[in-house]
């Protein structure tokens, strides 16, 4: 379309008068920011689809759930699993048990009323209780990453919106099989319209005056709205075939007042000289 649309702006540089008037409007196209295909990153039935074609959707928003009884039943049992902690307290009292009894023994060592094997014995449970205190804690731990794991697995069954937008169209129903990868089937389509974008072809002459961030202003052929805009970006390379580059403008749309798809007319401010086309190099043999 960019080349399309590039041909027909420098075709009408070329049959253009003399002068070019800058402070005159320029065709583009009004287009959402992006328009994405909503695939599942995994394989699975779909349970539920909570949109449709038109519809507006929020960043974040439920779009597409997918069958997940054995991943719920997996977070259960991680669940559970994480927040044990029987063999925890049964170890601390093990260890809390043969501290004291260590220190009896001791006690009675000091008045010859025990023999140095058994407090050595009491010093070695001592230690044996420690270590299975660390294993316990080391036990819950790697439940807790389970639960984390089993939670992400079934996050994976459920599909957001990747931003604020609206519903381009729906590919797949409930009970659908939705599968992943790049090549499959897309659950939906959806386009983010809260800001737009129109890309403008302008005449080489006045590729050193147009800059990222000045003001423009776009004019809707649908209703005939005329919108603030702002240039975003400037093409740092001119086409040599049309003799001219792209300026991408971004123009705000909170409220989804200007429709994408309509054809436009753009104006950037402080471009107000005329200015006569570039004439091609004559060469002479």
């Amino acid at each position: 379309m960019k080349t399309v649309f590039r041909a027909a702006a420098g075709a009408a540089v070329a049959l253009g008068a003399a002068t070019h008037a800058v402070g005159a409007s320029f065709e583009c196209l009004l287009e959402p920011t992006q328009v994405v295909e909503v695939r599942a990153p995994v394989d699975g039935v779909i349970a539920a689809i909570a949109v449709t074609r038109g519809d507006p959707i929020r960043r974040g928003q439920s779009l597409v759930v997918l069958q997940s009884d054995a991943e719920r039943a997996s977070v259960e049992v991680a669940t559970l699993r994480a927040a044990a902690q029987g063999a925890i307290l049964a170890a601390r009292n093990r260890v809390e048990f043969t501290t004291r009894k260590l220190a009896r023994l001791a006690e009675l060592r000091k008045e010859n009323f025990s023999t140095q094997q058994a407090l050595d014995e009491a010093a070695v449970e001592v230690q044996l209780a420690e270590a299975e205190l660390q294993s316990a804690i080391e036990a819950r731990d790697l439940a807790r990453a389970d639960l984390k794991r089993a939670q992400e697995q079934l996050a994976l069954r459920t599909i957001a919106a990747p931003f604020n937008g609206v519903v381009v169209d729906r590919l797949l129903n409930p009970g659908d099989l939705a599968e992943s990868g790049s090549g499959r089937k897309p659950a939906l389509r959806v386009a983010q319209i809260d800001t737009l974008r129109a890309d403008v072809a302008l005449p080489a002459a006045l590729f050193a005056r147009v800059r990222a961030g000045a003001r423009a202003s776009v004019t809707s052929s649908v209703g005939g709205g005329v919108y603030p805009a702002m240039v975003r970006s400037v093409d740092r390379v001119i086409d040599s075939a049309s003799g001219t580059f792209i300026a991408r403008l971004e123009v705000q749309n909170p409220l989804g007042q200007v429709p994408p798809g309509a054809r436009c007319t753009a104006s950037i401010d402080g471009i107000t000289t005329a200015v006569r086309p570039t004439a091609a190099p004559v060469r002479s043999d």
